[in-house]
């Protein structure tokens, strides 16, 4: 592969990037130690943050240079929702899934005794997790808290559709709070929380413990939905265009070497280290291999897509997935039905750096911008996206779709009908 930097000048080469502790900070994590950031000719620090809400105002202060983003965090900050409006941009996806749903292990196990038929390595359904919601309520109970990482993450979304699915209004029957994702573990110990939706490792962690269960995994909710993004400020991305392509280079070199399983397994004990993510580095290398336990005494099952890093050309920053996001605010009473969400997608999502680091690369990219969700099973490909062009299933666990450049139908805060929650795709 050829230097991006090649012939051009860095407008700098000093740079601090930011990361939350998880398992798919990895790209940043395998730039530094593979001397990929070095061989662009930039030194880069790298610098854990609590929270996301941390990640996006030390980008916004320019404390931080860039940094591993939500998909939806630079949208948000864009639009100034939760703060002041900050234009934010990304010209680069991290990769896809690593998310799970994990419920307290006594929750767990109320519902499989309402379920006794399911078999042990099936997802849980959101409709026995209502009996037991309904069952609480009889009794004159309160709401059970259930966590996610931030408002405009796809963990809170994801924990919205698969309760949805069950007929549960996520905003009356029962109660949604952020916490950030290394202290998921400690709340569900403490019993502050029923369960949580986050990334891998801390599902993990807290299965290997004997406090939680898996209930459904990211994928299983979607296939490799979008997760991860590289964000920048607007501004700082106009000042340092040079240096931005160089850092998008090398992150994407890091996340194809780490599509090698023998890769990952070399990658875990750095990445598992106490100055990055700081868990057990036999847990990460499972996560990294695809092996997953649903509960601590169940079998371990092989999940090869739970965390992607660049097949399925997962690393492409599709406007179509920005809109996604952009939708799922508006059908939970965070962003106004009239935002005309493509022009945000458009100003936020940006293929074309892609492309042009692709181009320096000789790798192919798609040619297209958008595409429609939920209508693939199995690897696929079509003209329309461009030569040498191979996506990944789409699926939704639901069997719905989402075209993105369908008009929205359904748009509001105050909880889905039954009727709306059944149509599924997350229109």
């Amino acid at each position: 592969m050829r230097h991006i930097t090649s012939a051009r000048a860095l407008e700098k080469t000093r740079l601090t990037l930011g990361f939350v502790a998880l398992a798919d900070c990895a790209p940043l994590v395998a730039a530094v130690e593979l001397g990929l950031f070095a061989k662009q000719g930039l030194d880069v620090r790298l610098q854990r943050q609590a929270s996301w809400a941390a990640i996006r105002d030390n980008v916004a202060i320019g404390r931080l240079d860039g940094a591993q983003m939500l998909a939806g965090l630079p949208l948000a900050a864009t639009l100034g929702h939760g703060t002041a409006p900050v234009p934010m941009l990304t010209g680069l996806a991290l990769g896809a899934n690593g998310n799970s749903i994990t419920l307290d292990a006594g929750l767990s196990q109320r519902m499989a005794e309402l379920d006794a038929g399911r078999p042990g390595s099936a997802p849980a359904s959101a409709e026995t997790l209502a009996r037991v919601v309904a069952a609480d309520r009889d009794a004159g109970l309160a709401p059970m808290t259930f966590a996610m990482v931030h408002p405009v993450s796809s963990h809170h979304y994801q924990l919205r559709y698969w309760l949805a699915s069950g007929g549960l209004d996520p905003d009356r029957d029962v109660r949604l709070i952020v916490v950030p994702p290394a202290r998921m573990l400690a709340n569900l110990r403490a019993g502050r929380i029923a369960g949580y939706c986050v990334g891998a490792p801390w599902s993990e962690a807290a299965v290997a413990e004997g406090i939680g269960h898996v209930a459904i995994t990211g994928h299983e909710l979607w296939n490799n939905a979008p997760e991860k993004v590289f964000g920048v400020a607007r501004d700082w991305a106009e000042v340092y265009p040079n240096t931005h392509r160089a850092v998008l280079c090398a992150l994407l070199e890091a996340c194809i070497w780490l599509d090698e399983p023998k890769h990952r397994e070399r990658i875990a004990p750095h990445v598992a280290g106490a100055g990055f993510v700081d868990c057990d580095a036999a847990q990460l290398a499972a996560v990294y291999a695809g092996h997953i336990r649903r509960q601590r005494e169940a079998a371990i099952e092989w999940h090869p897509d739970h965390l992607v890093f660049a097949r399925h050309q997962s690393n492409f920053p599709w406007r179509s997935h920005a809109v996604w996001f952009l939708r799922q605010m508006q059908r939970w009473g965070q962003l106004h039905p009239a935002t005309d969400v493509h022009a945000v997608a458009a100003a936020v999502y940006r293929p074309e750096l892609y492309r042009e680091v692709c181009a320096e690369l000789e790798r192919p990219a798609p040619v297209a911008d958008y595409k429609t969700e939920g209508r693939h099973g199995q690897a696929w490909s079509d003209v329309t996206l461009g030569a040498d062009i191979t996506l990944g299933p789409d699926r939704f666990f639901d069997g719905g779709t989402f075209d993105p450049m369908a008009a929205a139908t359904r748009v509001h805060g105050a909880g889905p009908s039954r009727a709306h929650i059944l149509e599924g795709g997350l229109q």
